[in-house]
């Protein structure tokens, strides 16, 4: 069960405040080079040279220099402006374009498990990882970067692994369960029995007037899906195999799944459970790490273990206003069509195996393979951008008119060492 820390004793901050939600008093880089020297400890200074040695004294040997540090965990805030970047000896949030660092902050080589940022506020959720956590990997640190220290704690018999937030809800997974809190007080609201989930599945809507939260069901291939304002369940057989990965869209209305096997992207409406659209990433199996829709759910992004980011153009609505929709493909969201080959498999279809008539990607990234990636939609339409968990940011622009595997390369650089 989890309990509230005596150290939450200041007032809680309320998330749904004006005064706690707005760009808080980030303490931002001065420069947008990062400065990697200052992750390191300081180094003692040697002592001054002794003249006076006997010649058959060794001379000192010189401390190894200590490992940099490795990343443990990437995430996007809720609204994909922001990332944050959890380390073996910290953490650090980043602006995603134009691309900075905001701040760090440093535990004396206490390493950081997980980070999830409530969008650009001064509250975050901290769980302890690495080799030497500077938590407990079984509870979440509730951090107020405005007081620099954590104001209440979330415990539990089992490691944590995720956490999403909202700004009214907590979401925490364990291996088999997902505990749901009230964010302004920190009470139990529910609880949920899942499949194990050693990679902490769970996706939660953003929009404040819709609360849809979306986790494994309690069988292979199953998603469950919550609409708290409807106060209905709703599972949907999504897969034959364990699902793999899964992502909602800010309303909660449609959710994108795919399995262990990696080949075919589904998109369900979540209210009915209905299949909306199928798409393809390839013939051969692959480890998805991530899915992202775009803000107008007119794109899908896809990443995964072959070093490729796919982006397939959707079919489906949802409820992101109409006048928003129309500006959106008018400013070339929907300038993409099917190329003349495409076209001509469609007169076969029937006809061909479904391998030839499945809906294919209209743009790919091609990055190094084996790679841990994640993805996000940018602010700038049609803007694509891609995580590393070796430190890499690109920032990845379609065409107006473009099929298969064109892209313009925007912008690409380190934003961690860790080699």
């Amino acid at each position: 069960m989890a309990t509230l820390s005596a150290c939450a004793s200041p007032p809680w901050p309320n998330p749904d405040s004006p005064n706690s939600n707005p760009n808080p008093n980030f303490l931002p880089d001065q420069s947008q080079t990062l400065d990697f020297d200052s992750l390191m400890p300081p180094q003692p200074e040697s002592p001054p040279p002794n003249h006076h040695h006997s010649p058959d004294a060794s001379p000192p040997e010189s401390s190894p220099s200590p490992p940099p540090p490795s990343i443990l965990y990437l995430s996007f805030n809720q609204d994909q402006a922001c990332f944050a970047a959890a380390a073996d000896n910290g953490f650090r949030i980043y602006n995603c374009d134009p691309f900075r660092e905001l701040f760090r902050r440093e535990f004396d080589g206490g390493g950081i498990g997980h980070v999830e940022m409530l969008f650009r506020c001064n509250i975050l959720a901290l769980v302890g990882g690495g080799p030497n956590p500077q938590y407990p990997p079984n509870k979440v640190m509730i951090w107020d970067d405005h007081q620099g220290r954590c104001i209440g704690e979330l415990s539990f018999r089992a490691a944590v692994r995720g956490v999403r937030l909202r700004r009214d809800r907590i979401i925490v997974v364990v291996e088999q369960k997902i505990f749901v809190y009230n964010f302004a007080d920190l009470k139990l609201v529910q609880q949920i029995e899942t499949v194990p989930n050693p990679k902490g599945l769970c996706a939660v809507s953003q929009l404040s007037d819709s609360l849809v939260l979306a986790c494994p069901g309690l069988h292979k291939g199953q998603i469950r899906v919550e609409h708290y304002a409807q106060k209905k369940t709703k599972f949907i057989s999504a897969h034959d195999s364990r699902i793999a990965c899964f992502a909602l869209t800010l309303d909660g209305q449609l959710i994108a799944t795919a399995s262990t096997k990696g080949t075919l992207i589904r998109i369900f409406d979540t209210d009915h459970g209905t299949l909306l659209q199928e798409v393809r990433r390839g013939a051969n199996a692959a480890e998805i790490y991530s899915l992202a829709f775009s803000s107008t759910a007119q794109w899908l992004a896809v990443s995964s273990d072959k070093g490729t980011v796919h982006v397939f153009s959707l079919k489906v609505n949802s409820s992101i206003p109409e006048q928003e929709k129309s500006q959106s493909s008018s400013n070339s969201d929907a300038a993409i069509t099917p190329s003349s080959s495409s076209r001509s498999f469609i007169k076969l279809k029937g006809v061909l195996p479904k391998y030839f008539n499945s809906e294919w990607s209209v743009a790919q990234f091609h990055l190094q393979e084996g790679s841990h990636y994640t993805v996000a939609f940018g602010l700038q339409k049609n803007t694509v951008i891609i995580l590393g968990m070796d430190g890499r940011y690109d920032l990845k622009k379609l065409l107006h008119a473009v099929i298969d595997s064109y892209s313009v390369y925007l912008r690409c650089c380190r934003f961690y060492c860790n080699t």
